[in-house]
């Protein structure tokens, strides 16, 4: 038996989880090898994933979110992140930060080799992410959430 605490996950440990595919809903090429390192120490506001990219992936579908804050730092590979439709390239050390109610993105595997990066989130029991490309909305409401398009949501003046 370990002696290992629930909130200290070892390297060695990491490397040995199987990763999780996680294909995003909105975009088929949103393909995400994800291991939840957060859930395995139990962090209950913040998700904290290791996420790989293969070549060619992309890391979700261009979004944004209204209330929740999200963070990507890159370990390994390179790629292209789509910032408020302006790409920049992206590699090991960069760092990435995206506030609650900022600008569309998503990220790419421009390269040859995986893209590994830690990417962390709130987990804000609601929020409400925005699709732009695809013209949707995302009300997120608990484990539940419901998929808008644009032209049905009428303001409520």
């Amino acid at each position: 038996m370990s002696n290992t605490p629930r909130e200290l996950l070892k390297a060695d440990a990491i490397a040995a989880m199987e990763a999780q595919v996680r294909p995003h809903t909105l975009n088929p090429n949103a393909i995400r090898l994800r291991k939840s390192l957060g859930d395995l120490t139990g962090l209950t506001q913040l998700g904290v994933h290791l996420i790989t990219l293969m070549p060619g992936h992309e890391s979700s579908e261009y979004h944004r979110h209204l209330y929740e804050e999200e963070f990507v730092y890159v370990l390994s590979g390179t790629g292209e992140a789509l910032i408020d439709e302006q790409i920049h390239t992206i590699g090991p050390g960069d760092f990435l930060g995206f506030p609650r109610g900022g600008v569309a993105h998503v990220l790419k595997n421009t390269g040859s080799e995986p893209l590994t990066m830690l990417v962390a989130g709130q987990r804000l029991e609601q929020d409400i992410c925005d699709y732009p490309h695809v013209k949707k909305r995302l009300y997120i409401y608990g484990d539940r959430g419901d998929l808008v398009d644009f032209e049905h949501i009428e303001p409520d003046e």
